[in-house]
């Protein structure tokens, strides 16, 4: 084991690093897990917060989202607001396209 000092922030920390090749035999392969796609019968709606325009559309039907991820960036009043996901799915619709002007509570995607 080795003892480093490491500065983050302004503040100091002191961490010990252990070499992998000390515990070589120790050290078990990590098998990967097979991820079964996510199907839900549940659907979620991405509806337009505010009046304005789609500058950027980061998503494609069958894309798959998680719960924050930035599905689209709306200009509205010179501001550009990311609209963000609300939960975990696949983007089952895409109803509106880049530089499209879009309103109020308009349906934009629907993930499920």
């Amino acid at each position: 084991m080795k003892l480093y000092k490491i500065n983050v922030n302004g503040k100091s920390y002191e961490v010990e690093v252990e070499s992998v090749t000390e515990h070589a035999s120790t050290i078990q392969p990590v098998k990967p897990i097979e991820k079964a796609p996510v199907q839900s019968d549940t659907k979620t709606n991405i509806l337009a917060p505010m009046q304005g325009n789609i500058i950027k559309l980061n998503v494609i039907v069958g894309s798959e989202v998680k719960k924050g991820d930035v599905l689209m960036v709306l200009e509205a009043m010179k501001l550009e607001n990311d609209i963000l996901c609300p939960v975990d799915g696949y983007v089952r619709q895409v109803l509106i396209k880049e530089h499209q002007k879009v309103d109020i509570n308009q349906l934009m995607l629907v993930i499920g």
